[in-house]
Protein backbone atom coordinates (compact mmCIF):
# COMPACT_ATOMS: atom_id res chain seq x y z
CA UNK A 1 0.00 0.00 0.00
CA UNK A 2 1.37 3.36 -1.03
CA UNK A 3 0.73 5.93 1.71
CA UNK A 4 1.46 8.73 -0.76
CA UNK A 5 -1.89 8.07 -2.46
CA UNK A 6 -3.76 8.88 0.73
CA UNK A 7 -2.02 12.23 1.07
CA UNK A 8 -3.32 13.15 -2.39
CA UNK A 9 -7.01 12.66 -1.50
CA UNK A 10 -8.89 15.90 -2.09
CA UNK A 11 -10.11 16.81 1.42
CA UNK A 12 -12.68 19.25 0.06
CA UNK A 13 -14.51 16.51 -1.84
CA UNK A 14 -13.74 13.67 0.57
CA UNK A 15 -15.98 14.94 3.38
CA UNK A 16 -19.24 12.93 3.38
CA UNK A 17 -21.66 15.80 2.80
CA UNK A 18 -19.59 17.39 0.05
CA UNK A 19 -19.01 14.03 -1.60
CA UNK A 20 -22.78 13.60 -1.74
CA UNK A 21 -23.26 17.03 -3.30
CA UNK A 22 -20.53 16.52 -5.89
CA UNK A 23 -21.76 13.02 -6.74
CA UNK A 24 -25.33 14.20 -7.29
CA UNK A 25 -24.25 17.17 -9.38
CA UNK A 26 -21.98 14.95 -11.48
CA UNK A 27 -24.90 12.60 -12.11
CA UNK A 28 -27.62 15.20 -12.72
CA UNK A 29 -25.72 18.14 -14.16
CA UNK A 30 -27.50 20.65 -11.93
CA UNK A 31 -29.93 20.75 -9.05
CA UNK A 32 -31.79 23.30 -6.99
CA UNK A 33 -30.88 23.94 -3.38
CA UNK A 34 -34.20 22.48 -2.20
CA UNK A 35 -33.79 19.31 -4.25
CA UNK A 36 -30.22 18.86 -2.99
CA UNK A 37 -31.38 19.38 0.59
CA UNK A 38 -34.23 16.88 0.25
CA UNK A 39 -32.14 14.28 -1.59
CA UNK A 40 -29.29 14.42 0.93
CA UNK A 41 -31.47 14.91 4.01
CA UNK A 42 -29.44 17.91 5.14
CA UNK A 43 -30.51 20.99 7.03
CA UNK A 44 -30.34 24.38 5.29
CA UNK A 45 -27.35 25.46 7.36
CA UNK A 46 -25.42 22.26 6.81
CA UNK A 47 -26.00 22.29 3.07
CA UNK A 48 -25.11 25.99 2.83
CA UNK A 49 -21.79 25.45 4.62
CA UNK A 50 -20.87 22.51 2.36
CA UNK A 51 -21.84 24.39 -0.80
CA UNK A 52 -19.77 27.40 0.35
CA UNK A 53 -16.74 25.15 0.86
CA UNK A 54 -17.19 23.73 -2.64
CA UNK A 55 -17.68 27.21 -4.10
CA UNK A 56 -14.57 28.51 -2.33
CA UNK A 57 -12.61 25.65 -3.90
CA UNK A 58 -14.02 26.61 -7.30
CA UNK A 59 -15.87 23.29 -7.67
CA UNK A 60 -19.50 24.46 -7.58
CA UNK A 61 -21.20 27.45 -9.20
CA UNK A 62 -24.68 28.93 -8.99
CA UNK A 63 -26.78 29.48 -12.10
CA UNK A 64 -29.74 31.81 -11.79
CA UNK A 65 -32.79 31.03 -13.89
CA UNK A 66 -36.57 31.22 -13.71
CA UNK A 67 -39.20 28.53 -13.33
CA UNK A 68 -42.90 29.34 -13.51
CA UNK A 69 -42.00 33.05 -13.49
CA UNK A 70 -40.15 32.64 -10.18
CA UNK A 71 -36.38 32.93 -9.64
CA UNK A 72 -34.57 29.62 -9.30
CA UNK A 73 -30.94 29.09 -8.27
CA UNK A 74 -29.33 25.92 -9.52
CA UNK A 75 -26.05 24.44 -8.29
CA UNK A 76 -23.72 22.83 -10.82
CA UNK A 77 -20.17 21.56 -11.03
CA UNK A 78 -17.65 23.86 -12.65
CA UNK A 79 -15.07 22.45 -15.05
CA UNK A 80 -12.60 22.47 -12.14
CA UNK A 81 -15.17 20.60 -10.04
CA UNK A 82 -15.69 17.97 -12.73
CA UNK A 83 -11.93 17.48 -13.06
CA UNK A 84 -11.42 17.33 -9.28
CA UNK A 85 -14.18 14.72 -8.92
CA UNK A 86 -12.78 12.67 -11.82
CA UNK A 87 -9.29 12.82 -10.28
CA UNK A 88 -10.73 11.88 -6.88
CA UNK A 89 -12.47 8.81 -8.31
CA UNK A 90 -9.38 7.79 -10.28
CA UNK A 91 -7.23 8.04 -7.15
CA UNK A 92 -9.65 5.85 -5.19
CA UNK A 93 -9.64 3.36 -8.05
CA UNK A 94 -5.83 3.34 -8.02
CA UNK A 95 -5.79 2.67 -4.28
CA UNK A 96 -8.28 -0.18 -4.64
CA UNK A 97 -6.62 -1.77 -7.66
CA UNK A 98 -3.07 -1.66 -6.33
CA UNK A 99 -4.18 -3.51 -3.22
CA UNK A 100 -5.89 -6.34 -5.09
CA UNK A 101 -2.56 -8.00 -5.81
Amino acid sequence: MNPEHFSKIDRVIHEKGRLGIVSILAATGQMSFTDLKNTLGMTDGNLISHIKALQNAGYVAVAKTRKDKRPLSLRLLTEDGKKAFKDYLELLETIINENKS
